[in-house]
Formats: C-alpha cells, structure tokens, sequence
C-alpha cells in the first residue's frame, strides 16, 4: 500500500524525517508515536504530498505521490483544521465533500449516520459556520469528513486532540470498525499511548525523524515497551536533580552560624 523509499525532509540544519525503508500494507492499522519534534505530522504531510521531500520519496500503490494525483481518489485524511473550510456549516462541508467523491446527497446522509453519537447533538442542525465551533466539534467535523467517502487510505493526526473521554471511546471504536469492515489502511498519530496501544496492531516509534522501533502489538504487547521508553527521560531527569540538590548540614547555612557566634559570644 505505501512504501517510504530513503526519504528526507530538512528545515534549516535539522532533518525533521529521515526513513530509509518503511512498508505499510493494505489493510493495517497503524499507529505514529514519539515526543513533540518526532515527525510524526512532517511524515503524514510528506505522505499526503503537503511537503516536497529533499530526498526519497513515498508510494502509494506503487506510485509516487509526487508525480500522480491518482491516489487521492481513494484517500481520506484529517490533519488539522486548516483542511476545513470553515465558512461552510458542516452539512455545507459534508455535502461538499461528498460531491467531490461523486456521492449523492442521500448517499452521505446515510454515510452519517453511524456518527450520530459521535457528534452528539452538537454538530448538525445547528446553524452556524464551521468557524464558530469550538476545537472538540471541529475536530469531529474533520474526521467525519475524512472516513465519508470510505478511503481505502485514512490518515488521521492526532484525533484523540480536543475531544471529551467519551467521544475518545466512541472514535476509537469507529476507527476499529472502519478498518475491520473495509479492509482500510489506517494510520494514526497520537502522544496518548493508552488510546494508540487500544486500537493499533502496529506501532512505529519515531525519535528525530527515525523509525527506531517497528513493533509489533499483539494483544497490546506494546504497552510496556512505550512506556519503558518514554519514562526512561524522566527517570533521567530526576536523578539528575536529585545530583544536584545536596542537602546543607545546619553549619553551612550562614544564618545558623551567626546565631551560634551570637550565642557563643553571650556565653
């Protein structure tokens, strides 16, 4: 499905992705982790043909993203809210959307349906523009939009971001679903470990733009190798405060020996 060919991606001095060889097959779901500055976005935007690569390229089916628009048919993504058109409502939007992947206006009515407890009441039927929503329900918008035409490719990032505990379970579960019932290739990134370990079978772990790990999570077998790897600068850190603060006996602290010249004086 994809395939990353020594791909680079340089801002400044800094190499933000650096992957040699990476595949990605139909059907998996996968799951990006890695602190702030991973790459974790600078590799969806250089899947998604956002980015121009410095070096390398991806595949998509066996063609360069960079050189055919043919893939786009057949893939959905949400990065962040700059994909929105947000002077639209979202039944605007929606319908848009729809009529760019030639559906009927009833075809993604019924498409919608299976979101309705994900959007809650507070998506549709609300008369107002995109714009004037808040981060939680663009967020929605945005992942509805990407999974409406059923891609064969989803590419979300960070979709856990801005949405309450129980719309994170209900995602979770219709990004589950999804892949299960159309085969779908679906990559994710998320700094939330609990929910990525929940759902992906799949986990690249990302540090400076490297794939370090590839690991494989069944039955969440990955849960303690993440968490290992990200408390390890923790555990660092606080061995190097406790270094260096060095608790002061009472004779070094000059306010306790002037209290003792003064009583020694007095004696």
């Amino acid at each position: 499905m994809i395939q990353i060919n020594s791909l680079q991606k340089l801002f400044g001095e800094k190499k933000a992705v650096d992957i040699e060889n990476y595949t990605i097959n139909q059907g998996e779901m996968l799951g990006l982790v890695g602190n702030n500055g991973a790459g974790k976005t600078t590799l969806f935007r250089l899947i998604l043909d956002l980015l121009q690569a410095d070096r390398g390229n991806v595949c998509i089916d066996g063609t360069d993203v960079s050189k055919s628009e043919d893939w786009k048919t057949f893939t959905g993504a949400f990065i962040d809210d700059g994909f929105l058109i947000d002077y639209l409502t979202p039944e605007e939007y929606f319908y848009f959307i729809g009529r760019m992947y030639g559906l009927k206006k009833e075809e993604v009515d019924e498409r919608l349906l299976p979101f309705e407890r994900f959007m809650n009441g507070e998506v549709m039927g609300q008369k107002k523009f995109i714009r004037n929503y808040s981060m939680g329900n663009k967020q929605k918008i945005g992942i509805i939009s990407a999974m409406l035409p059923h891609p064969r490719l989803l590419i979300l990032d960070e979709p856990f971001n801005f949405l309450d505990p129980s719309s994170q379970a209900i995602i979770k579960h219709l990004l589950k679903r999804y892949n299960e019932e159309h085969n779908a290739t679906v990559l994710i990134s998320s700094h939330n470990l609990n929910h990525t370990v929940d759902i992906c079978p799949r986990i690249a772990l990302l540090e400076h733009g490297i794939i370090i790990r590839d690991i494989d999570n069944a039955n969440g077998s990955a849960e303690k190798e993440l968490e290992d790897y990200f408390n390890v600068g923790v555990k660092e850190e606080e061995l190097a405060e406790e270094e260096e603060v060095q608790p002061l006996s009472t004779t070094d602290e000059p306010e306790v020996q002037e209290v003792q010249k003064d009583e020694e004086a007095k004696a």
